[in-house]
């Protein structure tokens, strides 16, 4: 199967062969027909699925037989949650367009940066904007972009922007669009939320690959290594020694653990730098820039790039603190062993996340042996601090809450946002449940 057989011009094949594409993936090859040909469309898009590709590529298609949006005015919206995110779609737009007859323009918006910048671009009209809900709404407010011509509507990662709490941006966005659009709603994870908003957004959609479980590549080795909270570093720096030259991707539970990371692998002769939400822009863009091109050797990040880095040849992934949801544990190693690629995912189990592994473990339906590396070795007797309660009320078993519990108080939470009959999210969950 080649990507001309699925719909597209002979041009996109050239940049796809310039790139290293050898043929469709799985997602691919279902969603090009699917979205040349006007249809709504929801996929689970697994990590490394090639899901960007599979909605551009067909957007690209479109918008070649179509005039250029009028002033401050988009033809395509692509609402994505994190800053990273939009880079990277921003950039493969602009690789496959290379040899397209008709110039077409994309812009990302986000936060973080100048906003007179982003309203300058948008004058003269933007065939794709790829943007973060908060900053596209300052643009609206602004009158720099209007949303009342947008013909296809992308949410890539809907789990994730409800996630980050992106709900009443969301809303918002939505009540300003046209009713007559094509609709494109890309997940890795389908919560009670993002299946309402599905009811609500998509009209007799094309399915794809949907499935509750997240699946991960062969390739890809999980290794669950018991140590000491204060060894963690000494064995991350063993680890490192063991595998001079190449990349890691390190995942700590806050900026404060990330700087000090850093500080002492860098100390130790390690080239190290960082990745989270207290740096600018500019500096984000930077560390990403030089981890990319090889010029760094571990990248230290919170949960901030999960979904946002592509790296197809990054060899190890490590959670030196677990992350909070089990859903995010798939995100974050599904950084690696991408492509086909091998990969080695380690995470460090001290005593106090002992409770959590097996709930992450159980949640994804994983079996990973637990071990220890010599010299490392995990101290028998938990230390008092690790036996502690755990603050807050407990679940009590048998009464887990239902679905219905669940819609019913969101749409509590939500009642703010109800005023337009219709223009919630939450309101149409609710009154599906109540059907």
């Amino acid at each position: 199967m080649s990507f001309i057989s699925l719909g597209l011009s002979g041009f996109f094949q050239r940049a796809l062969d310039e790139q290293g594409y050898e043929a469709p993936t799985a997602i691919q090859a279902q969603a090009i027909p699917a979205v040349i040909s006007g249809r709504d469309l929801l996929a689970a898009a697994e990590t490394g699925s090639g899901k960007t590709a599979a909605y551009v590529l067909p957007l690209l298609e479109i918008l070649q037989s179509q005039d250029a949006p009028a002033s401050n005015c988009a033809a395509v919206l692509v609402l994505v949650p994190t800053r990273e995110l939009a880079l990277q779609v921003e950039t493969s737009i602009k690789s496959y367009s290379r040899y397209m007859p008709r110039r077409v323009t994309s812009l990302a918006v986000y936060g973080g940066v100048s906003i007179n910048t982003q309203m300058q671009a948008l004058r003269g009209g933007c065939d794709l904007v790829i943007a973060t809900p908060g900053r596209l709404l300052d643009l609206v407010e602004k009158n720099a972009v209007k949303l009342n011509q947008v013909r296809h509507l992308i949410l890539d990662e809907a789990d994730r922007m409800l996630d980050l709490g992106f709900a009443e941006e969301l809303q918002k966005v939505l009540s300003l669009l046209p009713p007559q659009r094509q609709n494109l709603l890309f997940s890795a994870t389908f919560p009670e939320e993002v299946d309402a908003l599905i009811d609500k957004l998509l009209f007799n959609p094309v399915t794809i690959e949907i499935e509750r479980k997240n699946k991960l590549p062969e390739s890809l080795t999980q290794r669950a290594i018991e140590v000491d909270t204060e060894q963690r570093t000494s064995l991350l720096r063993y680890l490192l020694s063991q595998h001079s030259g190449d990349q890691f991707l390190v995942f700590v539970a806050s900026k404060r653990a990330a700087n000090n990371v850093a500080i002492k692998l860098n100390k130790a002769g390690f080239n190290a730098d960082t990745l989270h939400g207290d740096m600018s822009q500019i500096d984000r863009n930077g560390a990403l820039q030089s981890f990319k091109a090889g010029q760094t050797q571990v990248l230290i990040a919170t949960d901030l790039a999960a979904r946002g880095i592509d790296i197809p040849l990054l060899p190890f992934v490590v959670n030196y603190d677990l992350p909070r949801s089990p859903a995010d544990y798939i995100h974050r190693i599904g950084r690696t062993a991408r492509a086909g690629e091998a990969g080695t995912a380690f995470s460090f189990i001290d005593h106090s996340s002992d409770a959590h592994f097996e709930l992450i473990v159980k949640r994804n339906q994983l079996t990973i042996d637990r071990e220890q590396i010599p010299g490392f070795e995990r101290n028998s007797t938990p230390p008092p601090e690790a036996l502690q309660p755990t603050k807050g009320p407990q679940p009590i078993k048998g009464k887990r809450k239902s679905k219905k519990d669940k819609l019913r108080e969101a749409a509590e939470r939500s009642k703010a946002y109800e005023g337009r009959q219709g223009s919630s999210i939450w309101s149409t969950a609710k009154l599906k449940s109540e059907d």
